[in-house]
């Protein structure tokens, strides 16, 4: 029963990168000093760290695993997977990478007719299989299953042999300077591969990833077709925005030079 407390408050932390105690309090529904005794614990595992008032993840700079990876900001994550199935119309083909958020699209496209899918997620393709209504073309390698994907060099083979109207992307993090950005080699280069050979380049990716950067950067900002994001940019952001003629989709943003909801 501890032992299976603990592994949920580890993934809990990982997932929120920074926990108070009180929240620990709060979301397991023990006592301080329970806490305190199973933080103690949890401290010899190298994967956290004390900070004032609470505790932190230590692995922000690291890969960190898929289950953890969705669990973490999943309400942004699911505004923002309704909001890109509206650039998906009937007919249409797109690829989805590997990210958490990318999969939460597919919900969204059970009234969609037609449309192609292409991913090597392991996730986005057991959610797809589930929607009678779309085609499914999955991509070959060998399977990762810190990212839940399958990755190698026919991946990249089967991806320059194909033609895909949209690119639905995710990452680690995003700046203006650095553009998108992963921690992971294998996956970075799938990403860049996908994101070289089209010219409808979506991110999807939540407030957290922006003003973030992980080692490898796979895709320049400047080349990014649309954002779809839960939360409205920060000004340099929505300057680069402006200044590259990106589309934003985000909530509160109906309008303007920059339509929320764009034709295909």
């Amino acid at each position: 029963m501890r032992a299976e407390r603990l592994n949920e408050m580890e993934q809990y932390i990982l997932g929120k990168e920074t926990v108070s105690l009180e929240d620990l309090c709060d979301q397991f529904d023990i006592s301080m000093n329970t806490v305190r005794r199973d933080i103690s614990e949890l401290l010899d595992r190298g994967n956290i760290r004390k900070v004032y008032g609470g505790v932190s993840s230590t692995l922000i700079n690291r890969p960190v695993g898929f289950s953890v990876r969705k669990q973490k900001n999943s309400e942004a994550k699911h505004v923002i997977g309704q909001l890109a199935s509206k650039l998906v119309s009937d007919g249409s083909s797109i690829f989805l990478d590997s990210g958490s958020t990318t999969p939460t699209i597919l919900r969204h496209l059970n009234e969609k007719n037609g449309v192609t899918v292409v991913t090597h997620s392991l996730t986005a393709l057991y959610e797809a299989s589930t929607l009678p209504n779309l085609n499914l073309i999955a991509l070959g390698g060998v399977y990762n299953v810190s990212t839940s994907s399958f990755a190698g060099i026919s991946t990249m083979e089967a991806l320059s042999k194909m033609s895909i109207q949209t690119i639905f992307i995710s990452a680690t993090g995003v700046t203006v300077e650095n553009g998108l950005t992963n921690s992971t080699y294998l996956e970075a280069e799938i990403k860049r591969s996908v994101v070289q050979r089209g010219s409808r380049v979506v991110l999807m990716a939540d407030q957290s990833k922006f003003g973030k950067s992980a080692v490898i950067s796979f895709c320049p900002f400047e080349h990014l077709y649309a954002i779809v994001t839960d939360k409205m940019p920060t000004k340099p952001f929505l300057d680069a925005i402006e200044r590259y003629g990106i589309r934003l989709i985000c909530p509160g943003h109906e309008g303007g030079a920059k339509d929320s909801v764009f034709p295909l």
